[in-house]
């Protein structure tokens, strides 16, 4: 390790991350009038603790994510590297450039996780970790190094319950190769941190298995206290609050020696220590903190010498080396021109070399022969891929009354007797709602993961039970406690693990469908990097009537149209499920350039993540189906199962498990309506989506085009009228109306549950037969039922 190239390279870094934001926010012309940001500050705190990161310590199998301020000193390494454009750090934060925080799918060099809601890049780390570690216990995964998972953490983001959460999850799966290295510069958004936080933290992560390293005191600080009455100054710092450090340190050198006098001069050791420094010394001397000390941070890592997860707690001053540095504003402050034109006379760059890489460099062909030999770059870009999985066909016809959710863990039960690679790859995860949600007959074929084999009490002791938790490290089932923003953690990672690790797995999980919401933010997370898993929302909707308002859905059909990457269905019948998990399965592991498909104007080619928002609701299904319109209208999002005549005059299109109250209403209005037609909706979202795909592509030019569902509706006479029906948001259908210009009455619900029959609910809601009915006869010309 070569601390004087290291120490050039922070430099360096601090300068190209810091005159990019000048550049956005000073230099480049202003279109909007508004303010670019950028956050220097939180970026100069992490400048040494990334250089040594980076340059001493990582290995190519190493992954990391980025605490999202430092975003800025992410890009000028890559930008050192040559990973990274000069035209893209110009345009930093404007459309086509460097992303405000970095993001694996908008950005061009090499990010790991993306990051910037604060706390998930920190928890997925864990997650992923987990994920190596299932890939390798597996038989055909191949001898691959094991590589560390590292979050580069605000403090601030210590205050994200997400963190604890995953804190705890690790434990129980015997957590390792983590590390989550703090920046501690004791500054957030609005202020300073509470004194002394950190000492009830470090007790969470010690009770939870992790070894923490408070890296504190750089070196010069640490010389300075073997020097007689170092230990006096020491002490001092120890004491010193937080927010008197921070003002002190913006004031600089001068103010440090007054106070420093004033608290410890006693004109003996003391005093001699602090008169053998200028100003200018003392300053860099106190603000030497460990976290701000690429030698010490580097020494830090290097003593780690176990898998154990580890948390280094690295004391930064924020703004560290920059005139703004200590300034409790500065998190949202930036340098304005006077002080950026003395900075760069402080830094030595001259006038036109500002995105010269090695400008200041002394020996350019040293640093890069130093360069060169810098493990975590040596083998280039780091994301891998992994070949697409045959997924064979799955068939699920049933005579008898079945539900969505059973018919789901038929599927997979199915899939677990068989050898097919797709079942080898697909793993199970679930918030303590295995069994409930139908999980339980793949576990017990495919068993549980964990490290180290553990038995099943019950199974040895012979008590019956349903349920055969066997935990091994074959075992194809993570559990987890009841957390929601750990699932979608956890399906974030595993759905990456063909680009991290280089192994593809088809993750599916489970949980129950109102709870979707509290898992929002790290799905969205997940959704955002481009992960592929399948989520199953299931119980859903009122008709979960016994377990009352807490656990019906209502708004989740509108969250699966309006997630990215997130192709969301609702299937009412198990032939239905079976396509379209089929389907889901392929598109799962597609990654085309994204194409709409002129058929039906969805960019199915991309892939994608896919909802299945199913019930426990068990109803009587229709005959066997096989015709290549019904296979292709699930997928699509809706198919005919009640063609319209030539003049009809009502449509009840539903979606879900309120297709037997659509059905019947049907039923009764055909004697005294004519040519009545039932359009059963399978996908709200890619009916929409296909939908304004191809509105956009007329508005260009291309007058043919037309998507599914205005083929659908496209012959249906004007007089028409549409009726939706959903157990869920009316809002989900109620668009329908607008694409050919029919009146619509939508059908759902829009308020808080309560206990009761299915029966009792719906026709308290309005979304049964006879409300269908009443509708009809209510709002539309034509003979009463």
């Amino acid at each position: 390790m070569s601390t004087e190239h290291l120490k050039t390279i922070e430099q360096r870094l601090l300068w190209l991350s810091h005159w990019m934001i000048h550049h956005a926010n000073h230099v480049r012309p202003k279109v909007d009038g508004i303010k670019i940001g950028g956050h220097q500050a939180s970026s100069a705190s992490m400048v040494s603790i990334m250089t040594a990161l980076y340059f001493s310590v990582l290995r190519p199998e190493d992954r990391v994510a980025v605490k999202p301020h430092a975003s800025p000193i992410f890009h000028a390494i890559q930008y050192l590297m040559g990973n990274q454009t000069r035209e893209k750090m110009e345009n930093f934060r404007g459309y086509g450039g460097v992303q405000s925080y970095p993001s694996r799918t908008k950005d061009i060099d090499d990010v790991d996780f993306s990051t910037g809601s604060v706390g998930l890049g920190v928890a997925i780390t864990s997650f992923a970790s987990l994920v190596q570690d299932y890939i390798a216990a597996k038989s055909w995964s191949g001898d691959k190094p094991l590589g560390r998972m590292i979050a580069l953490v605000g403090d601030a983001e210590l205050d994200e319950g997400n963190v604890y959460e995953a804190l705890q999850e690790g434990w129980k799966n015997d957590l390792r190769n983590c590390w989550w290295i703090i920046d501690y510069n004791r500054q957030s958004l609005d202020g300073i941190v509470r004194e002394g936080l950190f000492d009830r933290v470090e007790k969470i992560f010690d009770a939870f298995g992790w070894q923490v390293v408070r890296v504190k005191y750089g070196v010069l600080q640490r010389a300075a206290f073997a020097e007689p009455g170092g230990d006096k100054l020491r002490q001092w710092i120890d004491d010193c609050s937080n927010q008197d450090y921070s003002a002190l340190t913006f004031m600089g050198g001068a103010v440090w020696r007054k106070r420093l006098m004033d608290d410890l001069g006693d004109q003996g050791d003391v005093t001699a220590l602090i008169d053998r420094r200028s100003d200018d010394e003392l300053a860099d001397l106190m603000e030497n903190l460990g976290g701000n000390c690429t030698e010490t941070m580097a020494e830090a890592f290097a003593a780690i010498d176990h898998d154990k997860p580890t948390c280094f707690l690295a004391y930064t001053i924020k703004g560290w080396g920059t005139p703004i540095a200590g300034h409790k504003d500065n998190h949202g402050g930036l340098m304005n021109k006077t002080q950026m034109a003395e900075w760069q006379q402080h830094m030595g760059v001259a006038e036109g070399e500002e995105w010269e890489p090695f400008a200041t460099v002394p020996d350019v062909g040293a640093l890069k022969a130093f360069l060169d030999q810098v493990p975590f770059f040596a083998k280039g870009i780091r994301r891998f891929s992994d070949d697409k999985i045959a997924v064979p066909a799955i068939e699920l016809a049933s005579d008898r009354d079945i539900s969505t959710q059973m018919a789901f863990g038929k599927v997979l039960d199915d899939l677990s007797k068989g050898d097919s690679k797709l079942a080898e790859r697909i793993v199970t995860t679930s918030p303590d709602v295995t069994g409930t949600t139908n999980l339980g007959p793949w576990v017990n074929r495919r068993k549980l993961f964990a490290r180290k084999a553990m038995a099943d009490a019950f199974i040895e002791h012979r008590i019956p039970s349903t349920a055969k938790w066997e935990f091994t490290p074959e075992g194809q089932h993570i559990e987890l406690g009841i957390a929601e923003m750990n699932l979608f953690l956890l399906l974030g990672a595993a759905g990456l693990s063909h680009s991290l690790f280089g192994e593809r797995l088809i993750p599916i999980g489970t949980v129950y469908d109102p709870f979707v919401c509290r898992g929002l933010d790290a799905l969205n997370y997940a959704c955002y990097q481009d992960a592929r898993f399948m989520i199953v929302g299931t119980p859903s909707g009122v008709t979960l009537s016994p377990e009352g308002g807490a656990h019906q859905s209502i708004g989740t059909p509108l969250i699966g149209m309006s997630q990215d990457g997130l192709a969301a269905f609702e299937p009412a019948f198990a032939d239905e499920l079976a396509v379209i998990m089929e389907w889901a399965f392929d598109y799962l592991q597609r990654d085309g350039e994204g194409d709409p498909d002129e058929r039906t104007w969805l960019r199915d080619e991309t892939g994608g993540s896919v909802y299945l928002r199913l019930s426990t609701n068990p109803i009587e299904q229709p005959v066997k189906r096989a015709d290549d319109a019904f296979r292709q209208g699930a997928i699509d999002g809706a198919y005919w199962l009640r063609k319209p005549g030539p003049n009809c005059e009502v449509v009840i299109a539903y979606q879900g498990v309120v297709a037997p109250e659509a059905i019947k209403a049907a039923g009764e209005l055909a004697g005294n309506r004519r040519d009545v037609g039932v359009l059963a909706v399978t996908s709200a979202d890619r009916l929409n989506a296909g939908w304004t795909a191809a509105q956009r592509a007329r508005s260009r030019g291309n007058a043919a085009a037309r998507s599914h569902i205005e083929q659908l509706l496209g012959d249906l006479p004007g007089h028409c009228k549409l009726i939706t029906v959903i157990d869920g948001h009316p809002a989900t259908l109620a668009w329908l109306g607008g694409v050919a210009g029919h009146q619509t009455i939508p059908l759902g619900v829009e308020h808080f549950g309560q206990t009761g029959t299915i029966g009792d609910l719906y026709r308290h809601f309005g979304i049964d037969a006879a409300s269908i009915i009443e509708k009809v006869n209510g709002l539309t010309p034509g003979r009463r039922v």
